[in-house]
């Protein structure tokens, strides 16, 4: 099977008031849909899909610093740059042409002056260049290179400043992963039990097991061939720090989580069974859910449970509420402890998987759509009805479909779930979201 690639991610640091969240939305333009809001979902905008030239990346805003007490400010800067030097391919680092060159800064850089990550030196708010070149020259004092003038609100430089970024990229071939293995990245918030879980499928004899090195991305990978097939895991249970701060902790275990999904095909999450379904694994499924990977829901700790008759139809519904927006996903109740159906997690994934790279064929894939139309007619709105010309499978990894039709305003999103229902009655896809691509004949022509 053929390869696979990852995309790199590039970390932005700086002190409050820099401009971050300007420079944020300016490097994701018109990307910036990703945070358009899932339903359930309310996110921050952690992260962002870039594309610069041929090359894409994720882009991740490493946290906000409350600007109320100059000794907090360090102290969450230095937390800023821990997470970045932990997960990113390459750190930005923004500071302001107009505060000038200030004390934190120099800490941060010193910070970051000992990791091995590309570091780039951006100067925002750089308006005018030939009126703030002098201020721009007195950042070359950090030693971090040459700083790049940029300035965010109206796009200067940011071009100069994107070429240097990637040209750090690891080799394409550094970025891809051998497509055999199914890769599966257990995500979830700390001590719900991941690693108990990886540990318990590693400690049977029946698993042939073989280590791999720590990853850039600070993740651990696991490798397990279990019946004859390739797993590897992918733990991102690095995150046991002692932080009070709730907020920051949450940040870093998103962060996290997007750093692991990214490069896995299957994202597992872990419930603690006694805490419950929270609105942090509602964030965390919502990551796995917009970049269309395949999900398991899989309640650890279930041994602790009182149960009667309804325990599980009860547990279940509670998640499914919570997490409206993937129905698709599949609930699994186990327990690292004992080991209770804790092998299933291997049969669910094979199934998963298959429906993540299912493909249909286009005769059968319209002869579906038709008779779905036939049941239940198209939308209209002012004497136009939406037809359907034609359906055709372009991908998969999520099975994505593209729908020609006569307009895309008449395509109600009511409908198109109803189709997406037909299909998953005649197919399954149990595991996996399904995306769908309207094109209007002609489209394309222009």
């Amino acid at each position: 099977m053929g390869k696979k690639s990852v995309r790199p991610i590039v970390a932005v640091v700086g002190r409050p008031n820099v401009g971050k969240s300007t420079f944020f939305n300016a490097m994701a333009g018109e990307n910036i849909a990703i945070v358009k809001d899932t339903p359930g979902i309310t996110r921050d905008r952690i992260y962002a899909d870039v594309t610069w030239l041929d090359n894409a990346f994720t882009l991740i805003d490493t946290g906000g610093i409350e600007p109320d007490n100059e000794d907090i400010i360090f102290t969450q800067m230095r937390e800023q740059a821990q997470i970045a030097i932990e997960t990113a391919d390459v750190i930005i680092f923004l500071t302001d042409v107009k505060q000038g060159l200030v004390d934190d800064d120099t800490k941060v850089a010193d910070l970051l002056r000992r990791t091995d990550k590309p570091v780039i030196l951006v100067v925002n708010k750089v308006d005018h260049f030939a009126k703030h070149e002098a201020d721009v020259y007195e950042f070359f004092a950090l030693g971090m290179g040459d700083p790049y003038p940029i300035s965010a609100v109206n796009r200067l430089g940011m071009g100069d400043m994107l070429d240097e970024v990637v040209s750090h990229f690891p080799p394409t071939a550094e970025l891809e992963i051998d497509d055999d293995s199914i890769r599966v990245a257990i995500v979830g918030k700390p001590n719900v039990g991941k690693s108990s879980i990886i540990n318990r499928l590693l400690g049977e004899n029946r698993l042939i097991v073989s280590p791999i090195p720590g990853t850039t991305r600070d993740a651990i990978d696991t490798n397990i061939r279990y019946n004859e097939r390739d797993y590897v895991f992918i733990d991102t249970a690095g995150l046991r720090r002692k932080n009070k701060i709730k907020e920051e902790l949450e940040r870093f275990m998103i962060i996290r989580a997007v750093a692991a999904i990214e490069r896995a095909d299957i994202a597992i999450l872990i419930i603690d069974a006694v805490e419950g379904v929270t609105e942090q694994d509602a964030k965390i499924i919502g990551i796995a859910h917009d970049r269309g990977k395949g999900i398991i829901i899989c309640v650890n700790k279930w041994d602790l449970i009182e149960k009667d008759n309804n325990t599980i139809k009860i547990y279940e519904k509670r998640i499914r509420e919570v997490l409206s927006f993937a129905p698709y996903t599949k609930v699994i109740f186990v327990s690292a402890v004992s080991g209770q159906r804790l092998w299933k997690l291997f049969e669910l994934i094979d199934v998963v998987s298959e429906n993540h790279a299912m493909r249909i064929s286009t005769g059968v894939l319209n002869e579906i759509i038709s008779e779905a139309v036939a049941y239940q007619q198209p939308p209209a709105d002012k004497g136009r009805r939406l037809r359907i010309y034609y359906t055709t499978q372009v991908s998969v990894k999520p099975p994505t479909f593209v729908i020609f039709i006569n307009s895309k305003e008449l395509m109600h999103f009511s409908y198109l779930r109803y189709l997406e229902n037909k299909l998953r009655e005649a197919f399954g896809f149990m595991g996996t979201s399904l995306r769908f691509v309207l094109r209007e004949r002609g489209e394309g022509k222009k």
